[in-house]
């Protein structure tokens, strides 16, 4: 008790002492107070720019683009179904088509680790399902082979300018049954375009040689050794000037076990063009009268 009596002694002390002195220091007046200034009010909000809904350009053709967002980390155990839309029509034409399906063959075969393994050329747009290391090669696999389809183009028809109407759209295929889906979306997507009673198989697509035809129990339309890199090429349908250096293929056999051989196990694709019920119904021409893509 006796020790805490002269600590808090101390205590006034040294507080009385501060006081004093600071009244000294002021001259024995008050502290002076700060003023506030009368501001005006800040201006209202601005209502452009800022994360709101319906914020962004909008797109000039009424159809929304790919968004520009960091996209997915890619594993190289799943192919990847992508989609190339383009301003330069039309891709599919007997014209342009031996252009697209050479820059194919070139593309899958320029960077180790990519790989074109189904196509589909349509009028604005390509469906691919490719297979590619990791993320990195498949990036640069994709843009080689959107410079290269340009380039070839714009050389084709004496033209300059941009090709591509966006940035590619992707998506990784994770399980048999996608993989599937995937590739009977990507060979029979010329029936969504086109109408009923046409070719069964298209000859602007890598229907020729998909081996997964139930009808032809695990042959292709077109026998090609298509694990060769450089392949005699077919004569098609679709055909232009040819030359030794241009002979390969636009595809090459699938490494994923998923693409080769894990799709097959939710069943293989028909032929037959699907009906709206999810049958199937017996097209107007046989597999041999497809468009003369299997000809000698």
């Amino acid at each position: 008790m006796v020790l805490e009596s002269r600590s808090s002694a101390r205590n006034r002390e040294r507080t009385s002492v501060s006081k004093r002195n600071s009244a000294a220091v002021r001259g024995g007046k008050a502290r002076p107070k700060q003023l506030t200034l009368a501001l005006p009010p800040p201006p209202p909000a601005p209502t452009w720019g800022g994360k709101r809904a319906g914020a962004g350009r909008k797109p000039a053709a009424g159809r929304a683009g790919v968004r520009h967002l960091a996209r997915p980390k890619h594993a190289h155990a799943h192919p990847v179904y992508v989609v190339l839309r383009s301003k330069f029509r039309p891709l599919r034409s007997q014209f342009t088509f031996p252009t697209v399906e050479r820059a194919l063959a070139r593309a899958t075969r320029a960077r180790l680790g990519f790989r074109i393994v189904h196509f589909s050329v349509q009028a604005d747009h390509l469906h691919l399902i490719v297979e590619a290391s990791d993320q990195h090669t498949l990036s640069r696999g994709m843009q080689g082979l959107a410079i290269r389809i340009a380039r070839r183009l714009n050389q084709l028809v004496n033209r300059s300018g941009k090709v591509w109407a966006d940035r590619f759209f992707a998506r990784a295929l994770t399980s048999p049954r996608s993989v599937r889906n995937a590739l009977a979306y990507v060979l029979n997507n010329f029936r969504k375009h086109r109408a009923r009673g046409m070719a069964r198989l298209d000859p602007y697509s890598s229907a020729p040689y998909f081996d997964g035809f139930r009808e032809l129990r695990g042959a292709a339309p077109c026998d090609v050794p298509r694990a060769a890199p450089r392949a005699q090429s077919l004569r098609q349908a679709p055909r232009g000037p040819s030359s030794p250096a241009e002979r390969d293929l636009p595809i090459v056999t699938a490494r994923t076990w998923l693409a080769r051989i894990g799709w097959r196990r939710a069943g293989l694709l028909s032929i037959s063009a699907p009906r709206a019920d999810g049958q199937e119904t017996q097209g107007s021409a046989g597999v041999g009268s497809s468009g003369g893509f299997c000809s000698p």
